[in-house]
Protein backbone atom coordinates (compact mmCIF):
# COMPACT_ATOMS: atom_id res chain seq x y z
CA UNK A 1 0.00 0.00 0.00
CA UNK A 2 1.45 3.38 -1.01
CA UNK A 3 1.92 6.27 1.39
CA UNK A 4 -0.79 8.14 -0.50
CA UNK A 5 -3.24 5.26 -0.03
CA UNK A 6 -2.40 5.03 3.69
CA UNK A 7 -2.91 8.77 4.17
CA UNK A 8 -6.26 8.61 2.35
CA UNK A 9 -7.41 5.66 4.45
CA UNK A 10 -6.36 7.27 7.74
CA UNK A 11 -7.98 10.56 6.72
CA UNK A 12 -11.20 8.70 5.90
CA UNK A 13 -11.18 6.71 9.17
CA UNK A 14 -10.39 9.62 11.48
CA UNK A 15 -12.69 12.21 9.87
CA UNK A 16 -15.91 10.88 11.47
CA UNK A 17 -14.27 11.06 14.90
CA UNK A 18 -13.20 14.69 14.63
CA UNK A 19 -15.97 16.25 12.57
CA UNK A 20 -18.56 16.55 15.36
CA UNK A 21 -16.25 18.03 18.03
CA UNK A 22 -14.80 20.49 15.49
CA UNK A 23 -18.26 21.43 14.24
CA UNK A 24 -19.46 22.08 17.80
CA UNK A 25 -16.35 24.17 18.51
CA UNK A 26 -16.78 26.26 15.38
CA UNK A 27 -20.52 26.78 15.79
CA UNK A 28 -20.36 27.75 19.46
CA UNK A 29 -17.35 30.04 18.94
CA UNK A 30 -18.92 31.88 16.01
CA UNK A 31 -22.32 32.04 17.72
CA UNK A 32 -20.76 33.52 20.85
CA UNK A 33 -18.88 36.21 18.93
CA UNK A 34 -21.87 37.15 16.74
CA UNK A 35 -24.26 37.18 19.68
CA UNK A 36 -21.95 39.52 21.59
CA UNK A 37 -20.89 41.82 18.75
CA UNK A 38 -23.89 41.96 16.43
CA UNK A 39 -26.81 41.23 18.69
CA UNK A 40 -25.63 42.89 21.91
CA UNK A 41 -25.98 39.94 24.26
CA UNK A 42 -24.09 40.18 27.54
CA UNK A 43 -21.41 37.71 28.59
CA UNK A 44 -23.79 36.22 31.13
CA UNK A 45 -26.47 35.61 28.50
CA UNK A 46 -24.19 33.62 26.18
CA UNK A 47 -21.72 32.17 28.65
CA UNK A 48 -23.23 28.73 28.07
CA UNK A 49 -21.83 28.86 24.53
CA UNK A 50 -18.32 29.27 25.94
CA UNK A 51 -18.94 26.42 28.38
CA UNK A 52 -19.71 24.14 25.44
CA UNK A 53 -17.02 25.70 23.20
CA UNK A 54 -14.21 25.18 25.69
CA UNK A 55 -15.41 21.83 27.03
CA UNK A 56 -15.92 23.18 30.56
CA UNK A 57 -18.96 20.95 30.96
CA UNK A 58 -16.62 17.95 31.05
CA UNK A 59 -14.88 19.16 34.21
CA UNK A 60 -11.39 20.41 35.00
CA UNK A 61 -9.71 17.10 34.21
CA UNK A 62 -11.16 16.48 30.75
CA UNK A 63 -11.38 20.09 29.53
CA UNK A 64 -7.68 20.38 28.54
CA UNK A 65 -7.81 16.90 27.04
CA UNK A 66 -10.72 17.83 24.77
CA UNK A 67 -8.97 21.03 23.68
CA UNK A 68 -5.78 19.10 22.91
CA UNK A 69 -7.62 16.35 21.01
CA UNK A 70 -9.55 18.96 19.03
CA UNK A 71 -6.30 20.66 18.05
CA UNK A 72 -4.58 17.39 17.12
CA UNK A 73 -7.62 16.28 15.12
CA UNK A 74 -7.77 19.56 13.23
CA UNK A 75 -4.05 19.53 12.46
CA UNK A 76 -4.24 15.89 11.34
CA UNK A 77 -7.16 16.56 9.00
CA UNK A 78 -5.45 19.66 7.57
CA UNK A 79 -2.16 17.82 7.02
CA UNK A 80 -3.64 14.69 5.46
CA UNK A 81 -6.17 16.69 3.45
CA UNK A 82 -3.43 18.92 2.06
CA UNK A 83 -1.34 15.85 1.24
CA UNK A 84 -4.25 14.30 -0.66
CA UNK A 85 -4.92 17.54 -2.51
CA UNK A 86 -1.28 17.93 -3.55
CA UNK A 87 -1.20 14.33 -4.77
CA UNK A 88 -4.32 14.94 -6.85
CA UNK A 89 -2.78 18.09 -8.40
CA UNK A 90 0.40 16.19 -9.21
CA UNK A 91 -1.54 13.44 -10.95
CA UNK A 92 -3.35 15.98 -13.15
CA UNK A 93 -0.09 17.70 -14.12
CA UNK A 94 1.61 14.45 -15.14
Amino acid sequence: MSLFAKARELHWRIAPLVVLPLLVTVCTGVSYRLARDWFGFSKDQVHWLMVVHEGEWLGRTLEPTVVLLNAIGLLWMLFTGATLLIQRWRRRVQ
